[in-house]
């Protein structure tokens, strides 16, 4: 309870004073009427509180950055007294500050408000009603609760757009490899008897007389090699205004989705070791949906500077065939590491999240990956 009662207080104590010098009724009538005001506030502000009824729905608590949900906020009391309009601060997605919004109050009438909240930036949010204050018209009394269940949390997952297709190190997709090497009759691992829907030219057929019945050849399968995808967990640049950083980490986010995605339909084995909080793994055994939580949940908070990260991984190259870097800075340590994993027989991708595609400072490292015959795709962040 918040109680502003020097103004109050100090005009009381003055008709008081007044009423007693001069004995006039009137100063005693208005030091009543002050009483009576103040006491009238107080139990109109402890009625509305006590009897206030607060409540929130969200409509949908997953969706696509971009989307919007919408937060219905209804408000009811059963205070006979009137109140000034009831204050809500709501926490509302991508916004640093809570917001404030007032509605009207009516006694025994419950007021609605349908707010749509727009999905600007991936992350993990909290959306909804914090806190509700019920103040009396004068402005002398004020209550403020925290409403129970009315706070939600509200992830926003990265869109995905198309991607150019990888090459891996052999130059052919690992399916296209798998389908040859199972063609390959003259590299048979084991024979098994005869199924229906086998293929005739995989009939073995001097053992199949030998044996007096039908035997086909069996091929072991190629390991399709992997695809490695390194996106840069540390805390994106700040290119100078507030709101560079979370646009630069929306399309980092966004361009790992979608790398991953299109990999997934493509049949390849990847994996996206992410740094910080959380810190996992991402493979082709996740669902789409499961991923893309994951990574909406990314903080950026990773303290090993991403140059150590690539040395890390360069390690463990047995069985990749490309790797895909993403990142929002890039200098010669990195350039240095790029090439050096480049030769050790995986391609290479770098897609680099820039608002400045043609910087200068940056075009000489463009040009060195290239001449090494490192791919470099730019991606331009969507300002908000």
């Amino acid at each position: 309870m918040k109680l502003r009662l020097s103004i109050p207080l100090a005009l009381e104590a003055a008709f008081l004073a007044v009423a007693l010098a001069t004995g006039g009724p009137l100063f005693y009538l208005l030091a009543a009427l002050i009483l009576v005001l103040v006491l009238s506030e107080l139990a109109a502000v402890l009625w509305a509180a006590g009897t206030l009824r607060v409540s929130a729905e969200l409509s949908d608590g997953t969706l696509c950055r971009g989307r919007e949900a919408m937060l219905l906020l209804r408000v009811r009391h059963q205070g006979l007294i009137p109140v000034a309009p009831v204050r809500l601060l709501l926490s509302v997605p991508g916004e640093g500050k809570p917001r404030e919004i007032w509605l009207r109050s009516q006694p025994g009438r419950q007021q609605s408000l349908r707010m749509p909240l727009t999905a600007r930036h991936v992350g993990v949010f909290s959306a909804g009603i914090r806190s509700f204050t019920v103040e009396g018209l004068l402005g002398l009394a004020a209550r403020t609760r925290t409403p129970s269940d009315s706070l939600f949390e509200m992830t926003v997952l990265p869109q995905t757009f198309d991607t150019d297709p990888l090459t891996l190190a052999p130059g052919d997709p690992g399916s296209e490899i798998m389908a040859r090497a199972t063609e390959d009759l003259n590299a048979p691992s084991d024979v098994r008897a005869y199924q229906p829907g086998d293929p005739m030219k995989k009939i073995h057929w001097k053992l199949s007389l030998r044996k007096n019945e039908l035997m086909v050849r069996t091929f072991d399968e190629p390991v399709l090699q992997d695809v490695l995808v390194l996106m840069d967990c540390s805390r994106p640049p700040s290119w100078g205004h507030p709101q560079a950083e979370a646009d630069l980490r929306d399309a980092l986010l966004e361009t790992a989705a979608s790398v991953l995605s299109d990999q997934g339909k493509a049949g390849h084995h990847y994996r996206l070791p992410l740094m910080g909080n959380p810190s996992l793994d991402l493979d082709q055994h996740m669902s789409l949906a499961m991923t893309l939580d994951h990574l909406a949940r990314v903080d950026f908070s990773a303290e090993d500077r991403f140059e150590r990260v690539l040395i890390m991984e360069s390690r463990r190259l047995r069985k990749v065939g490309c790797v895909v870097v993403i990142a929002a800075r890039l200098n010669y340590a990195m350039v240095d590491i790029m090439t050096r994993i480049h030769r050790m027989g995986p391609n290479l991708r770098l897609y680099l999240v820039t608002f400045v595609p043609d910087d200068q400072n940056v075009l000489p490292l463009i040009s060195r990956l290239r001449q090494s015959g490192i791919e470099v795709a730019y991606v331009a962040p969507e300002a908000d």
